[in-house]
């Protein structure tokens, strides 16, 4: 393994990528140190310009290029933020810039990315096929291809979020890094560990897409079958041969996180700390409870912020549903006047509130026996419904609980 990863290189990084990145200070967190025993904070890189860490490394990777490799042109392939911070970074150098994207990119990522300077190709279901595509334009047109991860120096642009942090907390115990290609990992776990050895730094990774954990496994980079997570900005099927030997040398350990954890972690950081983070980004907030409370200064990388509008909407409400904020019950009535307003006082007396109502009077040919109702209800939480649900027992009704759609 060629050493190209120095504490010297991060140095010179560091310096460069200043011009062009906003100051992400630690936010200390009160709500997740209280729920996980450990003083926890959070680094808020999707805060950062283009809204996400990826500026750093595309940034600091095309200040190093020789003039005639930027006249060339510069080609990348990227599921949205590597895409906005090379397209940022190329037009701040003068240089064209084509960036692949998967078909499934969500719209903002790819207009903010087109908004930058870049020309979008759309092609490939998954990162890994854009990429192939990507490799092919370079040798066809002679562009100069940037890897969004498997490349040592785009890995030290990355790492220069460690540097800040063990700036600004020199006492960090441990520091919790997202993982999809390893590039945000490699950095982050190589100046570390350079820097103190004794800082634990544990990689966060999917579930449903665990090829960091597949190539340990295995010792070398295997090509996972699929890729099915929520956390698109993670879902790679191959960590980079490149960085890997150094997540094999410098991570402690990798988590891997379920997408239901994702969901309610975003919940947790729009309330408790008004915050936007993307699915890949929440990885390391929701690792927070898979560590022992041992009151450990532990950092959480936030990666990026870039979120579409519809899967936020849709990620907030399976969120209410899973914390049982919201949940629907149906009940059978007798079809005579009066009833449901019965049914509303039950639920009314234990402070729920009603959001939606459905009446089903042709659930059964005889409408004396019964008509259904199908209630979705808004509460504080788990304690609260149970309550609400033995109110309604309480007053004669069978409640049953029943999917919500909303």
């Amino acid at each position: 393994m060629a050493d190209m990863l120095t504490l010297d290189a991060f140095e010179e990084a560091s310096v460069k990528v200043k011009e062009v990145t906003q100051k992400t200070e630690l936010v200390e967190s009160p709500h997740f140190s209280q729920m996980t025993g450990n003083r926890v904070y959070l680094k808020p890189e999707n805060m950062q310009r283009t809204g996400a860490y990826k500026v750093r490394g595309a940034y600091y990777k095309i200040s190093t290029l020789a003039p005639e490799e930027l006249d060339r042109g510069i080609v990348t392939a990227s599921a949205g933020n590597h895409a906005q911070g090379v397209a940022f970074a190329a037009t701040r150098a003068g240089a064209k810039s084509v960036v692949v994207m998967p078909t499934t990119t969500p719209l903002i990522k790819v207009e903010r990315t087109k908004g930058y300077g870049a020309d979008v190709v759309l092609c490939g279901d998954v990162y890994d096929e854009s990429c192939d595509y990507a490799m092919k334009l370079a040798e066809d047109e002679g562009y100069t291809f940037i890897h969004p991860f498997n490349d040592p120096t785009v890995a030290t642009g990355q790492g220069t979020i460690a540097m800040e942090i063990v700036q600004e907390l020199p006492l960090v115990d441990t520091i919790l890094v997202p993982v999809g290609g390893g590039g945000l990992a490699c950095g982050v776990s190589t100046f570390a560990k350079l820097y103190n050895p004794k800082i634990r730094v544990i990689g966060v990774e999917p579930q449903g897409a665990p090829s960091l954990t597949a190539a340990l496994e295995a010792g070398h980079p295997v090509k996972i079958p699929q890729a099915n997570t929520i956390a698109d900005g993670t879902a790679v099927l191959e960590v980079g041969d490149q960085v890997f030997p150094y997540l094999q040398q410098n991570l402690d350990d990798v988590i891997t996180v379920p997408d239901d954890e994702l969901i309610v972690s975003f919940l947790d950081m729009v309330e408790n700390h008004k915050m936007i983070v993307e699915n890949s980004g929440l990885l390391t907030v929701a690792a927070l409870k898979h560590l022992p409370a041992e009151n450990r200064r532990i950092v959480s990388i936030l990666s990026g912020g870039n979120m579409d509008v519809i899967t936020m909407s849709s990620v907030v409400q399976h969120g209410l549903i899973q914390r049982d904020r919201i949940f629907t019950v149906s009940v059978l009535l007798p079809d005579r006047p009066g009833m449901l307003v019965r049914v509303a006082s039950a639920i009314a007396e234990q402070n729920g509130n009603v959001i939606k109502l459905e009446h089903n009077q042709f659930v059964s040919t005889n409408r004396n026996a019964a008509v259904e109702l199908r209630v979705t209800i808004e509460a504080y939480g788990t304690d609260h419904k149970q309550q609400i649900i033995a109110a309604l027992q309480e007053a004669g009704f069978r409640p049953q609980l029943a999917q919500t759609m909303l």
